[in-house]
This record gives structure tokens, C-alpha cells and sequence, in this order.
């Protein structure tokens, strides 16, 4: 699979897309005001510590107050408290470069969240979830600093492998050569880029790590509270740093500042990856060069159509998100089994294709079309199993229900792609629909004989929408008719085209 990383940068706004054969597979975008801040560390000040809820916030400098749960505080009693799952061998098969922090495991602690911080105290902090929506960003006391080949951890001593480089002998080899370069009990995660890496590179990057680490700690002891302490990578450079080597084979950038930055910064990682990396020049927008544009439009669209004639509905909520399945316009060509056997495996790429191009993270619920044989339904859950191998986020998911869903969680780092691009409908203020026309119209003629006797005048005006207008002197004229009958007033109806659907306003005319 040939892959292209593509970035459109201005002033205000970069993009960076993933192109797999041709077709937009991630998204990635930052702006100015942006709110994405996962990786970056604060220190922070604790404003309230909760124990019936066992967390606390932390006011790290932003409008919302950041959200630390005991599980993320480190236990000064057990520094040496691994924070991954291993298995018998010590390595960690699970491990995914993503998800760097404190393992499920840890919710089995004794201890509680008051005995360990207080109200006003100081504390280092890293964010591992950037706000979404409502919600504050979600920090953690496990510092991790990524770098191209190692994540660094100082607050363990454990040496993990990325579960991507399967080769045996060079886990153990990468491990042989990070624990002999080891000057201070740090833990580190070797990751994907690292394979095939010769010592002398993974010795610079750990130095270069350990003197970051060193410099956020004397920060830390003269900045006050709150305050940031460092940055992450803007959004190009992160490309750069986790996909150029392993997720694509060419780099192709509009911007002669964003191509001079990344060459810079190739200098000191990966010289040779500077022949991938190519500066566009092209006449017509890069994004649009590549057909992208369209794409991204479709993925902000709550119906998406499959190539057999079905289609799916993704609804986003605030607790989780629901995927429905449906046949469509897909009649099928032998018997109905078949045929829902059919949209539902096209489903599946689909949906996985979805989520990972959406970045929709959390709980997903995916309503399948009922299927009467199990053999069916073990077919398409092992269909999005293996669809699943290709996100990069991690994912877990429940064996098919016999109501025909399956639940699934998805590792939400920061907001989707729709929250990012959109914002709650000034019409409908994101509850998706609007009272029907006939209901407007039976809810002016209930207000109207509210008010009437308090109205002195001998005529009645009432301001709508042209659409409502239209309606009242149409269809619903009898609501009219028996209002002026019954409150004998004459009613004189104005359209109003700057009137949202919803809105009118009733007056009085007094007698000349």
C-alpha cells in the first residue's frame, strides 16, 4: 500500500491528510486558537479535590480546569509501579505507541485520592486528553516525553516494546541496547520507528530526552503556578516524527516555511527521510490537487452510502456514538440472508474506514441488520476485527449481541472531526430538528387566543417566516378564518424573510 502524507499550511490553519492508494484515510488539523494541547505539560495548581468522585481538578492556565483521577496521581510509596499490562516474558504484547499512561489495573489501589493531593497544592501535569466539548482536558501525573524512536518515562523503570515490531530477536536487541545506555532508572517505550535502528542513534535520542526531562523539572522549580512548561510538536512536525517513516513514503508540503521547518528538523532525526519530503508547486489548491476536499465533506455527513446500494448513519451524541446499518436501494440477488450478509460486510469497511478518517472516540454502538445465522454474525464481527487493524487508535471490541450490535470503544484523544469543523446549528442548536411547519402554525393560533384580550386594537398583525406565511394563507387558512371569527379581530399576516422558522411576534393595531 503506497502512502502519502500531504500538508496544507496557512497562516491560520494547517491540514495534514494520510493518503493510502490515493484515498484520505486520517485527518489532522490545527489552528491558532485551537484547542488541542494533548501532550503538552503544565504545572499546575490542584482547585478541588473530590472524593466521592476520587479526582480532582487542576487549573493548568486554560478557561476549564483540567480533570486528574487517582489512578493518574503517582503513588510516592511505589515509584517503581509498572504502569503496563506484561506477560510472562516481560514484554508487553499489548502495548500500543498511542496509549502511554497508567494501565486499568491501577483502579485496584487502596488508597484515596484526599490522602494524596490537597486543595492549593502545586503539581506537574501532562495532558493525555484535550477538551472536548464541555469537558476540560483530562491530565495525568505520568509524564511521557515521545521522541522519534523512544517515549520517555521517567516517573517508571520499565523498558516496553511497540507490539508492531514482531521480530523476536530484534525486540530483544533493542531492549539489550536501551538498558546498557540507561544512566538513570527511566523507564522507555521503544517504538516502531526504532526498528533497525543502530545504537548510536537510540543513544543520542536518549540524552536528548533525559536533558528535556531536565530542563521541564528546573522550569518547573521557578515557574509559578499555573503555567506551561512545554509544548508538543505542532501538528506537521508530529507527522513527521510518528508516520513518515512507517505509516508513509512521501511527504508533499505547500508551505516554504513548513518545508524549511521539516527538512530542519529531519537534520537531527532522520537525514535520509529528506529525499521523501517534496515542496509543491502546483497552480491549484494541494488539497483539491488531490481530490481531497470532497472527501472531507462527506465525512462531516450523518448518511454515507456503500458501494452495494446500502448505507450507514453515523449520530455522534455527547455519551456515545451510534452506527445504523441499512439495505437501501440493495435488493439483492438470491435470498434476503444473503443479501444482509452482503450490506453488512460492506458495512464494515465502511464503518471502520469512518471512524478512523472521523477520529470518533469513546463508546460506539453498531446496529447491524439482524442476521438469523451465527456463522453469519461470526463472519462480520471478524470482518470489523480485521478492518480494525488498520487505525492506529486503539480499539476493543464485544462479540455481536444476539439484538444484532456490537459494542465498541475506540481511544478518544482529542475531538472528532466534526466537532473541530462544525458547531451546534443556529436553527436547531444541535438538536437536529426544527418543529414542523402545521406545528408552528397550531402554536400561533394557541398564543394568539392567549393574548387577544389583553389587545385593545380592532386588527391583529402577526410577523412569520414566508414559509409560515405561505402556509396560513394556504393550508392551514382556517385556522385564520376561525380565529378572526372567534375573537373577532381582522388577522393581516406579514412574511418576514430575516424570521427564523420558529419565530413570530404578534401586535396590536389600534382603532383610527
Amino acid at each position: 500500500m503506497y502512502k502519502k502524507l500531504i500538508i496544507n499550511h496557512f497562516d491560520y490553519e494547517t491540514r495534514v491528510a494520510l493518503l493510502e492508494d490515493g484515498t484520505i484515510a486520517e485527518l489532522f488539523i490545527e489552528r491558532r486558537d485551537d484547542a488541542d494541547i494533548a501532550g503538552n505539560i503544565y504545572k499546575g495548581r490542584v482547585q478541588r479535590v473530590l472524593p466521592g468522585m476520587q479526582a480532582a481538578f487542576v487549573d493548568i492556565g486554560l478557561e476549564q480546569a483540567a480533570f486528574l483521577y487517582v489512578d493518574d496521581i503517582i503513588d510516592d510509596s511505589s515509584h517503581d509501579f509498572e504502569p503496563f499490562l506484561m506477560n510472562e516474558n516481560g514484554d508487553n504484547e499489548e502495548f500500543d505507541e498511542k496509549q502511554i499512561g497508567p494501565s486499568p489495573v491501577l483502579s485496584n489501589r487502596k488508597y484515596h485520592i484526599e490522602d494524596m493531593i490537597s486543595e492549593g497544592q502545586e503539581i506537574l501535569v501532562h495532558v493525555s486528553k484535550s477538551p472536548i466539548g464541555t469537558k476540560g482536558a483530562r491530565v495525568t501525573n505520568y509524564i511521557s516525553l515521545p521522541g522519534r524512536f523512544l517515549v520517555l518515562m521517567p516517573n517508571t523503570n520499565h523498558i516496553g516494546v511497540s507490539r508492531r515490531i514482531v521480530d523476536e530477536v530484534e525486540r530483544n536487541r533493542l531492549k539489550d541496547i536501551v538498558q546498557s545506555l540507561r544512566t538513570s532508572p527511566f523507564g522507555y517505550i521503544i517504538r516502531t520507528a526504532c526498528e533497525g535502528i543502530q545504537q548510536d542513534k537510540i543513544a543520542n535520542e536518549m540524552i536528548f530526552l533525559k536533558n528535556l526531562w531536565d530542563n521541564i523539572q528546573a522550569r518547573y522549580k521557578n515557574a509559578p503556578a499555573p503555567s506551561l512548561l512545554h509544548k508538543e510538536l505542532n501538528v506537521s512536525l508530529r507527522a513527521v516524527r510518528d508516520l513518515l517513516t512507517h505509516e508513509a513514503d512521501k511527504l508533499i508540503i505547500d508551505s516554504q516555511l513548513v518545508y524549511g521547518s521539516v527538512l530542519a528538523f529531519l537534520d537531527g532525526f532522520m537525514p535520509s527521510l529528506k529525499e521523501s519530503v517534496e515542496l509543491y508547486d502546483g497552480t491549484e489548491p494541494i488539497f483539491d490537487a488531490f481530490n481531497l476536499e470532497g472527501d472531507i465533506s462527506r465525512a462531516l455527513k450523518r448518511k454515507v452510502w456503500l458501494k452495494s446500494g446500502g448505507y450507514i448513519i453515523i449520530e455522534q451524541t455527547e455519551a456515545l456514538t451510534a452506527v445504523d446499518v441499512n439495505t437501501g436501494r440493495y435488493v439483492g440477488k438470491h435470498n434476503l440472508e444473503e443479501t444482509i450478509l452482503k450490506t453488512n460486510l460492506d458495512a464494515v469497511k465502511e464503518i471502520a474506514y469512518q471512524l478512523r478518517l472521523r477520529d470518533i472516540g469513546g463508546i460506539i454502538i453498531i446496529d447491524f441488520i439482524d442476521m438469523e445465522k451465527k456463522a453469519n454474525q461470526e463472519k462480520v464481527y471478524n470482518s470489523l476485527i480485521e478492518a480494525l487493524k488498520k487505525d492506529r487508535s486503539k480499539t476493543h471490541v464485544l462479540p455481536m449481541s444476539e439484538m444484532g450490535l456490537i459494542q465498541m470503544t475506540r481511544k478518544r484523544v482529542r475531538q472528532s472531526l466534526s466537532r473541530t469543523l462544525c458547531e451546534p446549528c443556529c436553527y436547531c442548536d444541535g438538536e437536529g430538528y426544527l418543529l414542523s411547519k402545521k406545528s408552528i402554525c397550531f402554536m400561533l393560533y394557541r398564543e394568539i387566543l392567549r393574548e387577544y384580550k389583553e389587545m385593545g386594537g380592532s386588527k391583529i398583525t402577526l410577523q412569520v417566516n414566508p414559509e409560515i406565511a405561505e402556509l396560513l394563507h394556504g393550508e392551514e387558512n382556517h385556522l385564520i378564518f376561525r380565529l378572526e371569527k372567534e375573537i373577532n379581530k381582522q388577522i393581516i399576516i406579514y412574511p418576514n424573510p430575516q424570521y427564523h422558522m420558529e419565530q413570530f411576534d404578534i401586535f396590536e393595531i389600534m382603532k383610527e
